[in-house]
């Protein structure tokens, strides 16, 4: 997209769907948590806050829209934020179930998969001694016999319903592949620019945490898109999470951080916070001296349709 000053947008992943309890005290479960969690990181300069939903009882990933609404209003009362609902969810939950919450509340960002994938950390399950928990264990290992589905049709499905309602999308991409995916329904005119592109590295499943899988992407982009017509995103999973951020900005980037992607805040070191984890990448890119974006900046960067037009 045209330069407007080079300011670099800070998403903000609050949860997720991946991470379970016992591997950090700090992650939010609890309506209250993510509520607080999230308005905390919006406040520190997170232009974009994208959400996933958890059983309160035990933290256990959830579609539930009873519960979405229980911190989600909450998040926008009290924030200007761009507020990025999860059409992924979890590799548990069917598309109808993952579609539940956005298609109430068309939101104007959501997160798209652009395609379908192994996705997994079950090797972590090997270093958890003492689960909080009785679901995780085989929630974590189960993962190794599990897909994430996103086909064509779901895809396509995703773009018209809730693209329908003027919601516009991260696009997430964890392969080359989904690079092409993605242009194939621009291709069928089902996606317009400005693109915003979610680059995702060090997933099990997806590509590698190394800086030259981000060039070969970024490259990609530019020639399957124009770099006049697209958004630039990073998110790094676990350790690879700040190096490989900054490395996007540098590109000409923008950023996601959050206890979603990683639960460190340095090496052996849990972040307290997703705010703490949003203070950190602000202060290395004002440092490399770049703008920070608000979040009016994030709609008309992303062309986005506004939070007064979104159901409440």
């Amino acid at each position: 997209m045209k330069d407007t000053g080079r300011k670099v947008i800070i998403s903000c992943a609050v949860t997720g769907a991946t991470h379970v309890p016992s591997m950090s005290e700090h992650l939010p479960l609890t309506p209250g948590d993510i509520r607080d969690q999230a308005i905390e990181a919006a406040e520190a300069g997170a232009a974009i806050i994208h959400l996933h939903a958890r059983d309160p009882e035990d933290g256990r990933p959830t579609p539930s829209p009873d519960i979405f609404r229980r911190f989600v209003p909450a998040i926008a009362e009290a924030t200007d934020a761009v507020i990025n609902i999860t059409t992924g969810g979890s590799t548990r939950m069917t598309l109808e179930e993952r579609l539940a919450y956005p298609l109430l509340a068309r939101p104007e960002m959501c997160s798209l998969n652009m395609g379908s994938m192994n996705f997994s950390i079950h090797p972590l399950a090997a270093k958890i001694s003492s689960w909080r928990y009785g679901w995780e264990k085989a929630y974590v290992e189960g993962m190794e016999d599990m897909i994430f589905r996103n086909t064509f049709k779901d895809i396509k499905r995703i773009l018209l319903e809730l693209g329908g309602h003027g919601t516009r999308f991260e696009f997430e991409c964890y392969d080359l592949g989904h690079l092409y995916n993605l242009a194939h329904f621009v291709d069928e005119g089902l996606i317009k620019p400005p693109f915003f592109i979610q680059s995702v590295f060090g997933i099990l499943g997806g590509m590698g945490a190394d800086p030259e899988n981000m060039t070969v992407m970024r490259s990609t982009a530019d020639r399957l898109f124009g770099r006049e017509n697209y958004h630039f995103s990073v998110l790094g999973a676990g350790r690879h999470q700040m190096s490989l951020v900054t490395m996007s900005a540098i590109m000409g980037g923008n950023v996601r951080v959050g206890l979603e992607d990683s639960v460190y805040i340095a090496k052996g070191v849990k972040a307290e916070s997703n705010a703490q984890q949003v203070r950190k990448i602000r202060r290395i890119l004002e440092e490399l001296s770049f703008e920070i974006a608000t979040p009016a900046d994030a709609r008309e960067m992303l062309g986005l349709k506004g939070a007064d037009k979104v159901t409440p």
